[in-house]
């Protein structure tokens, strides 16, 4: 079980990290625009915020698997992480619409790629707390 907590600790340190390029990527300078000066910064501060505790699932789970796996305070970070990426699963399909995918090949593959990803993340979560190893 533990390798699965370091595999997610250097998916989620990966997945913030991207979070760099996303202002650039999404073209956020000109996309913006249009939004008052508040929603534009929220944007930024709110992806900064994300990113950061992404980072910051990523480092515990990588260096403090067994914690998580073994003890009562990490079956209740457990339970909640399984909460939190459960529902992240959840939105994939109802918080976005499948036109933003659906007959784009890269779109969809991305799609795919994280629907699987989440999926991962919380059964390993999941599993954890339930203490059902893999």
């Amino acid at each position: 079980m533990e390798i699965h907590f370091k595999i997610i600790g250097v998916l989620l340190i990966t997945l913030a990290l991207v979070h760099i390029i996303f202002p650039k990527y999404f073209n956020w300078e000109e996309e913006l625009k249009s939004l008052s000066l508040i929603n534009r910064q929220m944007m930024t501060v709110h992806t900064f915020f994300i990113a950061l505790t992404v980072f910051l699932m990523g480092l515990l789970c990588l260096t403090s698997a067994y914690d998580l796996i073994e003890t009562n305070i990490g079956k209740k970070i457990t339970f909640g992480l399984g909460i939190f990426w459960t529902i992240r699963l959840i939105i994939q399909f109802f918080g976005y619409s499948t036109e933003l995918w659906k007959g784009k090949k890269f779109e969809t593959f991305i799609h795919i790629t994280f629907s699987l990803l989440w999926a991962y993340i919380s059964i390993v979560f999941w599993l954890s707390y339930l203490s059902i190893f893999i």
